[in-house]
């Protein structure tokens, strides 16, 4: 076998406990792979020391935390309100515009209609 081929087997063989002859004669003449090896052997036992330790947060942590979390959800809840604020603006503005130019092409046909009708008799 290749070191490329052991390589991609390494996992498996040290996290399962399963045996492959070839894989394991390769290792046995193999140095690179030797150290391939024990490093994945390494990290497995690095890992299970981390499933053991627990770790205890500062004092008071939690609760700084928690109120820079309320902080932050007021400070995005005011700033929310002041853009739908704004929107609402918009659209009044928006509104506004748009009766006013009904009322002056309301008023502007009437006049016309008026003029008409004066020309007429």
């Amino acid at each position: 076998m290749r070191c490329e081929e052991v390589a991609a087997l390494l996992p498996e063989l040290v996290d399962t406990n399963t045996r492959h002859l070839s894989v394991e004669r390769h290792v046995e003449t193999c140095l690179r792979c030797q150290a391939e090896l024990a490093r994945y052997r390494k990290l497995l036992r690095a890992m299970q020391q981390l499933r053991l330790h627990t770790l205890e947060p500062a004092p008071g942590l939690i609760a700084e935390t928690l109120t820079a979390l309320a902080v932050e959800g007021e400070r995005r809840a005011a700033r929310s309100a002041l853009s739908g604020r704004r929107l609402a603006y918009a659209g009044a503005i928006g509104g506004t515009a748009v009766a006013a130019g009904a009322a002056t092409a309301a008023v502007l046909i009437a006049r016309s209609r008026t003029r008409r009708l004066k020309l007429a008799s």
